[in-house]
């Protein structure tokens, strides 16, 4: 069982940014119904839909509101409220991790486990209706990345965040990983719910439902427009279609907001190469070059270029950096070994791929060069 980190921010810009947000949003009011006043912007903005056909992520249905309520005493001290969700979420549920699939709070409830937005959606449900004022928090500095056929998809990393007695305190549930972020973005519960589309598109796409995902990213762009991990990923659906047209116009319009998003860059120059203008393609390369990159998946594109273009040397380059980034992506390891079997170093393609079934032992690629090795 993983309980829920807080962590108290030191940057007092962070702190002012989110003290702000905090005293200009209603659900400090426990009169406030914040269902409600999302639904409402749900109205406003999206024409896709019928608002009560957008979930509410956070939403708690009318018997786990009774049971909260019996559950917990009332308390005039939030200290001792906050106690009360974590004790209910940790030892009365026994919630645990799991990666996939994002869940909305009443999902969360009933599986009793969730990955780190699951939790998050839960925490906020749970937490506003014991007259507490959580709200969601993008952590800047630690991005996650996914990659399917070639392309980077892109999602956030959600925490829930709170003011408890003065003190700015978030509440993460993603384990095995040391919480030392840096960088925090409030975001509103609008925003919250393109998150939660866009995790769910994602999910879609590793499992290759493309028209599932479309309609998660039409929701998620709706709400927020200009939203640029949708926008990426709304990207790399049109091209897996084959729209390159679409696509493009939805990597501009996230490049709009973020030029220097090297999710989208990176997609931006595959996709410039699928269409034939590989000048552009290297334009856009030579862009991503100059900036400081912590994405390791463009690593493993410049390897795919490099090893396509028969410099197997120049790939291993390219691969090690994206190890030293993360070593822990299936991909980085499955593009070692193709590169190591085409320097007939069958040792290492051997190593690299045991690691990369350790890590993902559906991943088909590596299950692909599986079959390969045993048969040379």
């Amino acid at each position: 069982m993983h309980n829920p980190r807080a962590v108290v921010n030191p940057r007092s810009s962070v702190l002012v940014a989110l003290m702000a947000l905090v005293a200009g949003c209603a659900v400090q009011s426990p009169t406030f119904d914040s269902v409600d006043h999302l639904r409402q912007e749900y109205s406003e903005r999206t024409d896709l839909a019928a608002p009560e056909d957008i979930l509410v992520p956070f939403e708690l249905d009318d018997d786990l509101k009774a049971l909260l309520d019996a559950t917990m005493k009332p308390a005039p001290r939030e200290t001792y409220r906050l106690e009360q969700v974590n004790d209910f979420i940790f030892r009365k549920l026994q919630l645990q991790y799991a990666l996939r699939p994002t869940r909305n709070a009443m999902e969360t409830y009933h599986a009793r486990e969730g990955n780190c937005l699951s939790f998050v959606n839960l925490f906020i449900g749970v937490a506003r209706n014991n007259r507490l004022a959580p709200f969601y928090v993008e952590v800047v500095d630690h991005q996650r990345w996914r990659h399917q056929n070639g392309m980077v998809l892109s999602q956030g990393h959600i925490v829930a965040g709170m003011y408890v007695s003065g003190e700015l305190r978030t509440f993460d549930f993603l384990p095995y990983t040391p919480k030392s972020y840096k960088e925090f973005k409030p975001i509103d519960d609008l925003t919250a719910t393109a998150h939660h589309y866009n995790n769910l598109a994602g999910e879609a796409l590793l499992e290759d439902d493309v028209e599932a995902a479309e309609r998660y990213l039409a929701i998620a762009t709706d709400l927020v427009p200009t939203f640029e991990k949708a926008l990426n990923n709304l990207g790399v659906v049109r091209a897996r279609k084959g729209e390159y047209e679409a696509a493009l116009e939805a990597y501009e319009r996230g490049l709009e907001n973020d030029p220097s998003n090297v999710p989208i860059l990176t997609n931006l120059a595959r996709l410039y190469q699928q269409m034939g203008r590989l000048e552009d393609a290297e334009t856009v390369l030579a862009k991503i070059g100059g900036f400081q990159v912590t994405n390791p998946f463009y690593f493993v594109y410049r390897g795919e270029l490099a090893l396509a273009n028969g410099d197997a040397a120049r790939a291993l380059e390219y691969l090690r950096d994206a190890l030293k980034i993360d070593t822990e992506i299936p991909e980085i390891h499955v593009a070692l070994v193709k590169i190591y079997m085409a320097l007939g170093d069958l040792e290492k393609a051997q190593h690299h791929l045991g690691r990369a079934l350790r890590l993902d032992a559906t991943h088909p690629e590596a299950r692909n060069l599986a079959r390969m090795l045993a048969g040379s």
